[in-house]
């Protein structure tokens, strides 16, 4: 078994196509199938299961990938290790982050990485899913850093350090008549029309856990990935929204409404696995993080 037969293995288990694969890897199509038929002849099974429309891993292909991924990080390390010896970093670094990460200034953090170690490879995917979604990428080793919003007990397998937390207000429109209203309770808004980000999102995992805490039934209208978007809807009028307090000091036509007793906050954590030793060039990104964080 070789180093190269893993890695197109994992190119076309992550892509579920060898046409993205060999796009991946910068080789032949031919080149990519004639490495897995190679693979499955030496160890005596099918690894993907292949139609004219799709790509599946086999039960033994998904027992392979962890074991693939290990041993292409272990490859990695032991590269990463003589590669500082010669005092030039190389590798792949792959990072999730969601649309609005706000409390990292992110193209400034990976343009000093690029600066510093342009042999740095960077691969950036920005979240569809959420928090919930780069949770799951870290573990299944597809990311090797992401920033991301944990809930209060973090899962098994994941190493996160807080960067910053943010405070979530409730905000209305100007021209919405629960602005005449000094002060509310959430039982309140329970027959409101609510703009919030999709399930799997910190933010919004915040605020539905403290509206099931008070046992209040809440309407979320709108789902949208993304902040400014949020706070545009609610400024005309769609909905109320508990948004991060920054977001409100650059949007007008919003008003802020306290509610005593009821503090939301949102955090944003860096994540790391806490089961892969992270390569060189992983450090490298992780070393820099610090100097982006934006305060609030």
């Amino acid at each position: 078994m070789e180093l190269r037969q893993l890695e197109h293995f994992l190119a076309v288990a992550e892509e579920l196509s060898f046409t993205r694969a060999a796009r991946r890897l910068h080789v032949v199509q031919s080149g990519v199938s004639a490495a897995i038929r190679s693979l499955e002849r030496e160890l005596g099974c099918a690894l993907f299961e292949r139609t004219s429309q799709q790509v599946r891993l086999t039960g033994a292909g998904a027992a392979l990938l962890p074991e693939a991924r290990a041993t292409l990080h272990a490859a990695q390390a032991a590269q990463d290790a003589v590669r500082a010896a010669q005092d030039t970093l190389r590798g792949t670094v792959n990072v999730g982050a969601m649309a609005s990460v706000e409390v990292v200034d992110l193209p400034a953090l990976l343009g000093q990485l690029h600066a510093r170690h342009p042999a740095i490879d960077v691969r950036l995917r920005l979240a569809t899913t959420g928090s919930a979604g780069l949770a799951h990428a870290l573990l299944s080793g597809d990311l090797d850093v992401a920033f991301l919003s944990l809930p209060e007990r973090k899962p098994a397998g994941i190493d996160a350090r807080e960067l910053a937390t943010v405070p979530l207000v409730l905000v209305v429109s100007a021209a919405h008549p629960l602005a005449e209203r000094g002060e509310l309770a959430l039982a309140d808004l329970a027959g409101e029309p609510f703009v919030d980000f999709p399930p799997g999102y910190g933010n919004r995992e915040v605020v539905d856990r403290a509206f099931a805490a008070a046992g209040v039934v809440r309407r979320v209208a709108l789902e949208v990935p993304d902040i400014d978007m949020g706070a545009a809807l609610v400024r005309h009028g769609l909905g109320i929204a508990f948004l991060p307090a920054f977001a409100v000091a650059r949007t007008p036509g919003l008003h802020v409404l306290e509610i005593p007793g009821t503090v939301l906050r949102w955090s944003m954590h860096l994540g790391t696995s806490s089961t892969r030793r992270p390569s060189a060039a992983v450090g490298a990104l992780l070393d820099l993080v610090d100097l982006h964080v934006i305060a609030r």
